[in-house]
């Protein structure tokens, strides 16, 4: 789990699969906005969250688009959120992925601020 959030639920931890794509584990009972009633996974499988990393909103909500013409269902809609821009779907098969802008992928390497 990672560090405590300011509503007291642990931030989800993620890792890094390649450049643009995320892995994150989500705790039990928070992270409702982005995985939908999707939140216990059938015995035997487990929950997690594929983050595709794109460059602009336009671009997420493109991705979102081609998914639910593609057949996902849609669980949130790209909108901004407090750290960024976000949408989520969940693939034919029920996994979950999020389209997401995050200010600081825009940066130029090393220019991040703490």
């Amino acid at each position: 789990m990672g560090e405590l959030a300011d509503d007291g639920l642990p931030e989800p931890l993620q890792f890094a699969v390649n450049d643009g794509l995320r892995l994150m584990l989500l705790p039990s009972g928070g992270f409702g906005w982005v995985i939908g009633a999707n939140e216990v996974a059938a015995r035997g499988q487990s929950e997690c969250v594929l983050i595709l990393d794109v460059a602009s909103p336009a671009d997420a909500d493109a991705h979102v688009e081609r998914a639910r013409a593609a057949g996902a269902e849609v669980v949130t809609e790209p909108a901004a959120q407090p750290w960024g821009y976000a949408g989520t779907f969940a693939d034919p098969d029920g996994h979950l992925w999020m389209v997401s802008v995050t200010p600081w992928r825009a940066c130029p390497p090393g220019s991040r601020q703490a």
